[in-house]
């Protein structure tokens, strides 16, 4: 996993944040931004073997880039799928290409599965892939920012036995390429794994049975690449 808030009291609150106390950043300890590229997030950047949306940029830059997107787009934060969750959609600046593909006949036979864990600490769940190599990867069109609280971070870092070191109000835990400027669903697996709890490696967001058909919907007809 990684009272509601209106956006404009939720930057209200960001920038409060930001001009009253510092914080440890990735490289530096300057003056504190809104935004922080989670540590949850560094696999993006780092491992050559992530199957996800992969970061062909430095985490400073990168962080430094949202930044600055936030601060020239007043009312960007777009609500996700529990109050802590927020997404900024961005057109795509790192040329990322698409993690997905619709799932024709004639892509059915390269389909892969395991069982996988994102770390050593989650439950494994069951996952479903077409090998990249197999297929010719589009460039993307926007990227979708995927922020937790500060306060949400800090919970399910210590059910995981994890420190963190930041004050900055929303970390960046996932970075999603995609074609569409608003919130594709998450897999069907996931929501079931934040319904089990932060002890499980979830949110511990109840599951929302019209949500997770709408999931479901979307990802019998899409696939991931790895």
């Amino acid at each position: 996993g990684r009272g509601p808030m209106h956006i404009a009291s939720v930057r209200a609150l960001v920038h409060l944040a930001a001009a009253s106390r510092p914080t440890t950043r990735l490289a530096s300890s300057v003056a504190m931004s809104a935004l922080v590229v989670d540590p949850f997030c560094f696999r993006q950047f780092d491992d050559p073997t992530y199957a996800g949306t992969r970061i062909a940029m430095s985490k400073e830059d990168f962080e430094a880039r949202a930044n600055a997107h936030f601060d020239a787009n007043p009312g960007c934060l777009v609500d996700g799928y529990a109050p802590f969750c927020k997404h900024i959609f961005v057109e795509n600046f790192v040329d990322a290409t698409l993690p997905y593909v619709a799932l024709s006949e004639d892509l059915q036979p390269l389909v892969r599965s395991a069982y996988e864990a994102r770390n050593e600490k989650e439950l494994p769940v069951l996952s479903r892939w077409i090998p990249a190599t197999k297929v010719q990867p589009q460039k993307a069109k926007y990227l979708d920012l995927i922020l937790y609280s500060r306060e949400q971070i800090r919970k399910e870092n210590a059910a995981m036995g994890q420190e963190d070191s930041s004050d900055a109000p929303w970390g960046i835990i996932s970075v999603k390429a995609q074609d569409e400027p608003h919130e594709i669903p998450m897999a069907p697996i996931t929501m079931m794994r934040n319904a089990l709890g932060v002890e499980q490696g979830g949110s511990g967001v109840p599951l929302d049975r019209e949500k997770y058909q709408a999931s479901v919907d979307f990802w019998q007809n899409h696939i991931n690449l790895r």
